[in-house]
Order: structure tokens, then sequence, then C-alpha cells
């Protein structure tokens, strides 16, 4: 039910006004949110912008693949299990065929959204993606699938080692075909969290450079923040300051997510963020970030019905219908589940499960022939 009142929490009465009148909260605010103790206020507060931004009583969803094109990458991030360097047994780069048969795969489970990112791989320059996107386009494009691809990082190094700037390698990468970019390989924004986590990585400012000159080319983007590493709650406030900033300049991405590191297999190591820290993360970034109309869920990471909570602590969207995931399950976390199971998640929680596009756009529900289209991707 749409909330109409907002009762006053002990402690935060002062940023509860806030919310209430629309103004906005700075950066005291969030780390008095970040520790206020009590999570039910966090979820009234997130609660009222997640209406405020969103009136209608829909959670969307939108029905793709992941497509890992390569795993050879030879950042070395610590957090990533998933990488292969240079020159190993087990590093791969799929041919157009195999990507063909993956994206034919998902068009007839009536999937639109092709999620491809890979590695930082220094054999793959700019005329190999532009020549993938053609024939994707060339292939598929009757079918209006959406081509959501690479993320800042791998878009930064194909312009280094294609010797071109960020404007005309993003340019050219629109031309043949990129719709719109993932907000992956943000972590966290604070350059003393990514010296740690992956020192050889594009800085925070690099990060947000792209997504600017992304933005204005008219490509829009998703952004995501991925805790529970080495950050403090100053460093993700920080992150989440940044991002708002960003859009204040551009208003170019779409939704965030926020999500938490998964340690098993990883160099890094450490321990898995609770799912009280996970609901405290979303509705402290659904607060601040009220130029971004939507967050989307993280179940890949917390689990379906953590996610489904999650829609009382300003989430709005529920993720990406996948059919393979590798990154995060590289790290030990697996989560799948059918379609028709999200859509009764969503039900359950009050709300009516909506199709949609890249862009949020709304589509037609429902796959009347119960095929086992499974979820596992959040970018």
């Amino acid at each position: 039910m749409k909330p109409e009142i907002i009762e006053r929490t002990t402690g935060i009465d002062d940023i509860a006004d806030k919310v209430y009148f629309g103004e906005r909260l700075d950066r005291q605010d969030g780390w008095r949110l970040y520790h206020h103790p009590n999570l039910t206020e966090l979820a009234m507060l997130a609660d009222v912008l997640r209406w405020r931004l969103n009136p209608d009583p829909t959670v969307t969803y939108i029905v793709g693949r992941n497509i890992n094109y390569t795993n050879v990458c030879w950042v070395r991030c610590k957090f990533c299990a998933f990488y292969r360097v240079p020159g190993h047994d087990e590093g791969y780069v799929l041919t157009n065929d195999q990507i063909f048969e993956k994206i034919q795969q998902m068009v007839d489970l009536g999937g639109i959204e092709i999620l491809l990112q890979g590695g930082l791989n220094p054999k793959l320059k700019i005329d190999w993606y532009e020549e993938l996107f053609r024939a994707i386009k060339e292939r598929f494009g009757a079918y209006g699938v959406i081509l959501h691809a690479l993320s800042p990082a791998e878009i930064i190094y194909i312009a280094h080692i294609s010797r071109l700037d960020m404007a005309d390698c993003i340019r050219r990468l629109k031309a043949a075909g990129l719709d719109s970019i993932p907000g992956g390989g943000a972590e966290i924004l604070t350059d003393r969290v990514r010296n740690e986590i992956a020192p050889y990585k594009d800085t925070a400012a690099e990060w947000l450079n792209c997504m600017r000159v992304a933005h204005r080319a008219g490509i829009r983007t998703t952004v995501t923040m991925m805790y529970g590493s080495v950050d403090t709650i100053e460093d993700r406030i920080e992150h989440l300051f940044k991002v708002r900033d960003l859009q204040d300049e551009t208003a170019g991405f779409t939704a965030f997510i926020p999500w938490s590191f998964q340690p098993e297999g990883t160099v890094l190591g450490g321990q898995r963020a609770t799912a009280f820290d996970y609901l405290r993360t979303v509705a402290v970034s659904r607060l601040i970030l009220d130029n971004i109309p939507h967050i989307q869920a993280s179940w890949v990471t917390q689990g379906p019905k953590i996610a489904q909570v999650a829609l009382r602590y300003g989430v709005d969207d529920f993720g990406s219908t996948m059919m393979e995931e590798n990154v995060v399950s590289s790290a030990g976390c697996s989560f799948k589940m059918p379609v028709e199971e999200i859509e009764r998640l969503i039900r359950n929680a009050g709300f009516t499960p909506t199709r949609r596009t890249t862009q949020y756009q709304h589509l037609p529900n429902g796959v009347s022939d119960g095929s086992p289209l499974h979820t596992a991707a959040h970018r």
C-alpha cells in the first residue's frame, strides 16, 4: 500500500522531515542513517522515496542473457575468481558462432537483452568489438535484441590499446550497435579501496569520466556498488555522493545496483556481508540517490527472499533474467529460479510484476510455454 504519512523516528526525526518535504540529504545524514539501529525505520523512509519516484505499484524485471565473451584478463583484481591471465590454459574467447548460438537460445525464449561482458583481454582491440556488434545487430536486430555491453573498465582499456580517446572509442562502439553500458567495475569509487582490491584497474575519476562521456554521447548506463570488501561506511557514502553528483550533471544513469562482495575463491578472501547490511545499504542508497529513478535488487548475492524483503526498502526492480552467470558464481554464490517464481515473489510482496526494456519501458508479461528461463545476474 502506498504510504501517505511518515511516522517520526527516534534519533533521525530531522532526516525524516527532509525526506517527507523533499529536501536533499547530505553526507552527515548518510552517515547517521548507516549507523541508525532500526532497519524498519530506514525501510519506511526509503519506501516513501520509492513511491515518489515510481508511483505505480509495479516491480519490473527484464528477460535476457549474460554472455561472458572472454575470461582472459591481465588486471588480477583480488575480489574476482572468474578471470584467467593471458596464456592460461583455461582462458577463452568465444567465437562469433558461439555467441550467436547463445543469443538465439535467448531469443527463442522471448529474451531481449544481451549483457555482454568479459575481461581486459590484450588481444581484443576495437575492431574486434565493432565486427561483433555489427554482426549481432545484423542477425538479431529484427528481434529487437538490446546490446547492453562492456563496462567502463573494458571501454577504457579498449580505447587505450586501440590508441583512441574516450569519446572516439564510445562513438565507434555506439555506431557499431552498442545500446547501453552496464555499471560494472564501479566497486567502491574511492581510490583507497580501489588501490587495495584492484591496483591495476582504472581510478575512480577514470570510471566516472567514462560514464560522463557515454552519457554525453546519448548512451544511458546503470551504476553498481560492490561493498563489503575493505570499504568503510565513509567509503560507501563517498561512492553514493560521487554517483549522485554525476547524475546531477548528466542524468544518464537509469538504475543503481548495490551488491555485496563474494569472498569465496578470491585472493582477497574475507567474510560475506550480512542480509542486514544489504537491506541497510539499499535503503540508504535509495534515500541519497534521489535523482536516480530505479534501485535494482541483487538477489543473485542475497537470495530471493531477501530480495523480496528489499522491495520494501526502496527497491523497485528485480533485475535481469539470465540463462547463465559466470562471474559471481565463480566466487561460490549461485542462486537460480524460474521466471514464474520471480513473478510470484513480486506479487506476494504486494506488487505487480512487469517486464521492461533496458531503458525501463514496460512490456507485455508472460512466458506462456513454461520454459526454464533462469535469473542469475544484476548488471
